[in-house]
């Protein structure tokens, strides 16, 4: 532990590097900028560029790169040197606090959503120093990462670490205000911290360069389902074999040198699914750090011999890839707002904050679908173990109880907690948690927190906890606004916390959400059930929606828009792509291998009736193989004719989306099925690509 201890955070330019390197005046400038908010002077900014660029070179570094995150939710950097000639021939290192705080990325080339012309090319990356600038290690050589926000020549927000910026401001201000009516004089901030669980898949290099479709597009389009899946449930916690074991080193040691704090790792349910999870962090830190994860399981799985998929649906018929991301919000001095303490019923800050997360989830259940949309989160929410498309709430029996009791206007408390007995006279007695864990929830409370489980493995976690800080910042203002009018603070907290269990406690469920009974309950309760992204993304636009963003100034009604141009045009793409990739497969693998193991059975068929052998069984069973030749024939052509229809839908994004939904979706779909029948039929030595089994389990796992 004392080497982990030793390296941990070595390639961070963090707050013990700054402290021991930067003059004290300028340490103490920084640190204002960073904990209160202040403006960055230039002067600190040109004192703090060359402290890191020396340290940076120390450190083997020879370039830097302002690291930023575009709407496409992945990462992008231009890398520059510290080089700078010199008339004689010679060269010196430079770097100014100028190029430290601003870059210039072209603007154009990345997703808009309208909001730049291909001729307006200019945006500026701006340093933020509320997140620690890292260096990168690899066979590329040492790079400095200085993580920066994005946005165009007007300053419109062309990233996703800009408006989680502002909801982070947003949510501490309304946060600061109920705490201040409650008599916290003492904070000064309010800070939503994230722990961001990641799940992902991984299989063996070989076996992937031969799957066109995971090649292009990260998930299997087709792919029989073999005899065995996860219907053992063995894969879930169970041992590592040396080969992952030796990636997950790798892995910690990557991660732990950049400062992220990987904690945990383990089999997921699925064969070969992994997840990784760090400790909590602010939501800024969180989001860069899980772009970090990301790019590392990505890299190191490929000098292992492996490749990381980050699909939320790579395989049919097993569990997809989530995101957890555990949500809590922290004041400046440590205290944990949705910590509900010994007696939770007398807690008024925790049922408050509560409260106001119950009331806002409920209101903006539309934005909150919006956050988890993805045409790859369509094959995956709603079954195993992912939570379904309705937003609920799970509060557990004990805080259920207690809301029941305000709503009624009779506070008797609660039972303590109980004790777990095992039966078992060694073991230790244990005490319950105040709550089970819904594994079936999208918005689960777990003790001093609330789990989101919607969101997409793929996505950055950005766009989710933006949508959840206006959310909570937005009822915590209007919280606020009553209490500060009040003149019995403690009555009037009680009645605000009573008419919002009475108003929403619709959203409130405990009980199975992959249930036919809770479909049709929540309908009943007028919830939202919003299937596809496509159903979703629709309300991003939605009037009331646009207001809160603006409101709050998380995002102005241009943003908005581009966001939402963003989403369907990612979609379309996405979709396409998948089709396109489908169509290649079936006309130049599938349909030939099909139409020689035809030919084959026709020549063995005739072999046979020529010796005068009965042969009806296998005369059945070419038919049967030559219709669903012709059936997969004629359902590639018109997965074809649609694909080629999209362009006749304009330039609607909506309008093309939808359609691709609901005709090209559905249709490569019924391809599939035809495609993964004839897959169990055909001579596996003809078949052109990998099957699950081999990927599944005769692969790495097996080795």
């Amino acid at each position: 532990m004392s080497k982990i201890t030793e390296f941990f955070g070595v390639n961070v330019f963090n707050d013990v590097v700054m402290r021991e390197r930067l003059p004290k005046s300028i340490y103490l400038k920084l640190r204002k900028t960073i904990d209160e908010g202040l403006p960055l002077e230039a002067e600190v900014a040109e004192v703090v560029a060359n402290v890191m660029k020396d340290w940076a070179i120390e450190k083997g570094a020879t370039h830097f790169t302002h690291w930023f995150q575009p709407m496409n939710g992945r990462t992008a950097g231009k890398l520059e040197s510290f080089i700078s000639p010199k008339k004689d021939g010679t060269a010196i290192t430079e770097f100014s606090g100028k190029e430290l705080i601003k870059g210039e990325p072209d603007a154009s080339s990345f997703p808009n959503g309208g909001l730049r012309t291909t001729f307006e090319a200019r945006g500026y990356t701006v340093w933020d120093c509320t997140s620690y600038a890292f260096i990168v290690e690899d066979e590329g050589g040492a790079v400095l990462y200085i993580p920066t926000a994005f946005c165009s020549y007007t300053g419109e927000a062309l990233d996703k670490k800009t408006p989680l910026l502002r909801s982070m401001e947003a949510l501490s201000r309304e946060a600061l205000r109920v705490l201040r009516i409650l008599g916290n004089n003492t904070s000064t901030r309010v800070i939503p911290m994230i722990g961001a669980e990641q799940e992902y898949f991984l299989i063996d290099k070989e076996l992937f360069k031969k799957r066109k479709d995971l090649l292009y597009t990260g998930r299997t389009l087709f792919g029989a389902k073999p005899p065995k899946g996860q219907e053992m449930e063995e894969h879930y916690f169970g041992s590592i074999n040396e080969k992952v074991a030796a990636f997950m080193k790798e892995i910690d040691e990557e991660l732990w040198r950049v400062g992220v704090s990987a904690r945990t790792k383990h089999k997921e349910v699925a064969p070969n699914q992994y997840e990784i999870a760090p400790i909590f962090t602010n939501a800024n830190i969180a989001a860069d750090q899980n772009q970090i994860i990301m790019e590392m399981l990505l890299k190191v799985a490929n000098r292992h011999g492996l490749v990381c998929l980050l699909n939320e649906k790579p395989f049919k018929g097993v569990n997809g890839s989530g995101k957890h991301i555990n949500f809590s919000l922290m004041t400046n001095d440590g205290i944990n707002l949705f910590d509900p303490g010994k007696t939770p019923h007398d807690n008024l800050q925790f049922l408050l904050f509560v409260s106001a997360v119950i009331k806002g989830v409920d209101e903006y259940q539309d934005l909150i679908r919006v956050s988890a949309a993805t045409p790859g989160n369509d094959h995956r929410l709603g079954a195993s173990e992912a939570p379904p498309a309705i937003v609920s709430i799970f509060l557990g029996e004990q805080l259920t109880e207690i809301f029941e009791q305000i709503e009624k206007g009779e506070i008797i408390g609660i039972k303590g907690r109980e004790k777990l007995e095992t039966g078992v006279i060694t073991l230790p007695v244990l005490k319950k948690d105040s709550t089970d864990r819904n594994r079936t929830s999208p918005f689960a409370f777990t003790g001093n927190k609330f789990e989101f489980r919607m969101v997409p493995s793929s996505a950055s976690i950005s766009d989710a906890v933006t949508i959840l800080n206006t959310i909570l910042a937005d009822k915590l203002k209007e919280i606020a606004d009553r209490l500060e009018k009040a003149s019995d603070i403690d009555k009037e907290a009680k009645n605000v916390i009573r008419e919002i269990i009475k108003n929403h406690k619709r959203i409130i469920f405990n009980g199975d959400g992959y249930s036919k009974e809770w479909v049709e309950e929540a309908q009943r309760r007028g919830l939202l059930n919003l299937k596809t992204a496509i159903d979703a993304i629709k309300y991003f636009i939605d009037e009331k929606n646009i207001l809160l963003f603006e409101r709050h100034k998380v995002l102005t009604r241009s943003e908005i828009y581009s966001r939402y141009e963003v989403m369907l045009e990612g979609y379309i793409k996405q979709v396409l792509v998948e089709a396109k990739t489908m169509l290649d497969i079936v006309s130049k693998d599938i349909l030939p291998c099909a139409l020689k193991y035809v030919k084959e059975l026709s020549k063995t068929l005739k072999e046979l009736l020529s010796l005068g052998i009965e042969c009806e069984n296998e005369k059945e069973f070419l038919i049967k193989i030559n219709n669903l030749v012709e059936t997969i024939i004629k359902n590639n052509k018109k997965l074809d004719d649609l694909v080629k229809e999209v362009e006749d839908c304009g330039e609607n994004s909506y309008k093309k989306a939808k359609f691709i939904r609901d005709n090209v979706f559905s249709q490569m779909e019924m391809l599939r099925e035809y495609v993964d029948e004839l897959e169990n039929y055909v001579d596996r030595s003809l078949w052109p690509m990998p099957s699950y089994g081999e990927i599944m389990f005769d692969g790495f796992e097996r080795k």
